[in-house]
């Protein structure tokens, strides 16, 4: 690895990373970034994981922080010019009841709330404050943890809501289980219990993102959106080197600064050298979370929904009932898991004809299982599926499974399948991964962290390198 008068070094290509090289390059630094895969991405690449012509993201599908993202706001038009183009199903999410019916997402408050029965006061009263306040609101909770707020009245609105759990917030806001349902299905994105203390806050934050901008989907697939940062940071005359993988720090060439895009674990493994011990044993008493067990198809043709609503949305969650989905999570946490387990499922090629041969779909889905699970939950997940959409299985043409390992394997970030860079608990929430007042900096001054495992916490925002860079600014 030979490169002179660096201004930094970013280690691994997600969206983190290339936030960071991007933000880095945008004020005039030089930066190099270094990829140990073949192709840059992160969360955000996509493959035939099937058969020919069929394509699918390997980790993440729909976008709702991204579009929600201050980051991604400010450079949208650069990407826009490098291909990546946003698609918006009808419907944001829909959620099937097991009568056949459903309950969904529109992007109006007031349309959703209309077919919630005597919960639509409830729902506007719930959600038209942080849809009106999202402009606000999405600066706060994607910044810095400890920071002095711009808006602190309205953020700490929000924050009485956000600290209850999200069983807690659904059962005292609304009285139908179809309302109860939809929150529990979103919040349920923590990877954590319904019952813990702050879980409601993923919940509102993501149906607060539905009805402001959208769960949209990039054409193409989420290997556009990592395609085109990667053109844009080219274009600041930044650099990309794929298939290398940095073992440790004293490989690179020499830099004012080190953005490392890697959780914990690899953190305390490459910069071992670099950091005292006491803050290496904090690193590696960080915490995982529950894993996720993720499959794609190919299919002869849509999912057959007993109900016409989840046509109509790119993403659908299944799960039914609030009490279902709690006992569900309930059951990862504990090491355990459900016949009918909590599935996240995104029907792309719905609505982005690029990602499938003609007359013919892809679906992509998930289920949280505990962390490092080794067992298959194929059938778990298809019959989960089967259950909403009778046919399911006789439309597949050919299958892809990813366990914990697997995915571990493709993208080292996922330990034991974690997708969110690290447990969701109260304390991990807020001080993320260490206790430390400025958390994307480390005791070496050259060294920062700026991955999912850093504050805002995972999804695709981009927001842990650009905070990142921030503070290596200041």
């Amino acid at each position: 690895m030979q490169k002179k008068d660096l201004d930094a070094i970013v280690i691994g290509s997600g969206p983190n990373g290339l936030a960071a090289a991007i933000t880095l390059a945008r004020a005039g630094h030089s930066v190099v970034v270094y990829e140990k895969a073949a192709n840059p991405g992160g969360g955000t690449r996509s493959e035939e994981l099937t058969l020919p012509g069929f394509l699918h993201d390997v980790c993440s599908a729909a976008h709702p922080m991204a579009i929600a993202s201050p980051f991604f706001y400010t450079i949208g038009l650069e990407l826009k010019k490098y291909g990546l183009e946003w698609i918006h199903s009808q419907y944001p999410l829909a959620h099937p009841w097991h009568d056949g019916t459903a309950v969904w997402l529109e992007r109006s408050v007031e349309a959703t709330a209309a077919h919630l029965g005597k919960d639509e006061r409830a729902y506007i009263s719930l959600m038209n404050p942080l849809v009106k306040d999202w402009d606000a609101l999405k600066a706060e909770i994607l910044g810095p943890i400890l920071h002095i707020p711009r808006h602190p009245i309205k953020l700490a609105k929000f924050g009485l809501k956000a600290i209850l759990s999200a069983d807690r917030l659904a059962r005292s806001k609304f009285q139908t289980e179809k309302a109860r349902a939809i929150f529990g299905g979103i919040a349920a994105h923590s990877s954590t219990s319904l019952r813990s203390p702050a879980s409601a806050a993923v919940g509102l934050v993501l149906q607060a993102a539905a009805h402001a901008g959208g769960w949209p989907i990039p054409r193409g697939g989420s290997q556009k959106l990592a395609d085109a940062m990667v053109a844009y940071l080219k274009a600041l005359g930044g650099e990309l080197i794929l298939n290398t993988e940095v073992e440790s720090l004293r490989e690179l060439p020499p830099s004012r600064w080190i953005f490392m895009d890697l959780t914990p674990r690899q953190v305390a493994s490459i910069a071992a050298d670099e950091l005292p011990q006491s803050y290496l044993d904090k690193l590696r008493k960080f915490k995982y979370g529950p894993g996720v067990f993720k499959m794609d198809w190919a299919l002869s043709g849509p999912i057959p929904w007993s109900s016409s609503e989840c046509a109509k949305a790119a993403t659908v969650h299944l799960g039914c009932s609030l009490e279902e989905l709690t006992d569900s999570e309930e059951n990862v946490v504990s090491g355990k898991i459900s016949e009918k387990p909590y599935v996240l499922l995104c029907q792309s090629s719905l609505f982005d004809s690029t990602r499938a041969p003609s007359g013919k779909h892809t679906a992509w889905a998930y289920c949280h299982v505990p962390h490092a699970w080794p067992e298959d939950m194929t059938d778990r997940i298809e019959n989960q599926i089967e259950r909403f959409a009778p046919g399911f299985k006789s439309r597949i043409l050919a299958k892809s499974k990813l366990s914990p390992a697997d995915l571990e394997k493709r993208n080292p970030n996922l330990v034991g399948g974690d997708i969110s860079g690290g447990m969701n608990h109260f304390i991990q929430q807020v001080f993320r991964p260490v206790v430390r007042i400025k958390s994307y900096t480390t005791p070496n001054p050259r060294l920062f962290i700026c991955s999912s495992s850093t504050p805002p916490g995972p999804g695709v925002h981009g927001m842990g390198g650009y905070n990142a860079v921030a503070e290596a600014l200041s």
